[in-house]
């Protein structure tokens, strides 16, 4: 009897430990991003985010933690609630999927449950592309969302580690979004992805998270929301130019990256990019391939 009951209990692993079903042969990518906060996958990625969208693709955008402690005069539920609406209505205008996890803002750990739940998520995106930050960052949230993905970019084809979800047969191809920390190590840009003709819809899209921007966050205060309508209409606009300056700042410092996909004469015209380092813990995509998964160069 004893060995009766081991044999069916080594059996319900096998049983559930599937390969997730292939997507629909349709063509289309299915792309899953990360960030720690209702506004960081939108600033780094929004402007790829919204083109994948507009051909076709599948595009979901997850924020790791609520942002429930992300600003100055509020917190808590209210803040949390707050913040899951802006990014929802940032991410109807870039025409993407939003996703928001309840974790608390500041308490994000590398923990095996939330390794889980990034490892689910993508599996059930049965995404062929994941970004998210590096792990070295100013805040832990930011860090931890980078130590996370990474911890999935193998695992999420290990079929019994979460047998509850099909495992992946391919990898994907995992990214980095920019950032400005040299070290232990420097942001290397693989790719970059001029967004110019999307700008506006990012820069609507930002706009959206005014609890964020124009409010300024953890680090904002009652002066940077003023009373005069007029002088509230020049405080969107310098935010909104803020950010403008940041993607034209993008084009410049990545103009080489810029070169190698659209060719010189024409990367010296792009105003405003993103750019994106390959990971390399997922799998490993050649220049041809990039050009595939970011079917954007020959526009």
């Amino acid at each position: 009897m004893k060995a009766s009951v081991l044999s069916v209990f080594l059996a319900v692993p096998t049983l559930l430990a599937l390969a997730a079903p292939a997507p629909a042969e349709d063509g289309k990518l299915r792309i899953i991003c990360f960030g720690a906060h209702p506004d960081d996958c939108e600033i780094q990625a929004g402007g790829v985010a919204s083109m994948w969208a507009a051909k076709g693709h599948q595009v979901k955008l997850v924020s790791v933690t609520n942002g429930d402690i992300g600003h100055w005069r509020e917190a808590g539920g209210p803040l949390a609630k707050r913040r899951k609406a802006e990014v929802e209505r940032a991410d109807a205008i870039l025409g993407v999927t939003a996703e928001v996890l309840d974790i608390h803002d500041g308490e994000l750990l590398p923990s095996i449950e939330n390794r889980r739940t990034i490892t689910r998520l993508i599996r059930e995106w049965h995404a062929d592309i994941v970004m998210g930050p590096r792990p070295n960052d100013y805040h832990p949230d930011h860090r931890y969302t980078g130590v996370l993905v990474q911890d999935a970019a193998y695992m999420v084809t290990v079929p019994f580690f979460c047998p509850d979800v099909p495992y992946l047969k391919h990898n994907p191809v995992f990214l980095y979004y920019p950032d400005s920390f040299q070290k232990p190590n420097p942001f290397q840009p693989d790719v970059a992805v001029a967004i110019d003709g999307v700008i506006s819809k990012k820069l609507d899209a930002l706009d959206a998270l005014e609890s964020q921007f124009y409010e300024g966050g953890a680090n904002g205060s009652i002066e940077l929301v003023p009373s005069d309508p007029s002088k509230q209409q020049e405080r969107h606009r310098q935010v909104r130019l803020g950010f403008e300056r940041r993607y034209a700042d993008q084009a410049q410092r990545f103009k080489a990256r810029l070169g190698d996909f659209y060719g010189q004469p024409k990367a010296g015209s792009i105003r405003y990019a993103e750019a994106f380092e390959v990971c390399e813990y997922g799998r490993r995509p050649d220049t041809a391939e990039l050009k595939k998964l970011f079917p954007f160069f020959g526009e």
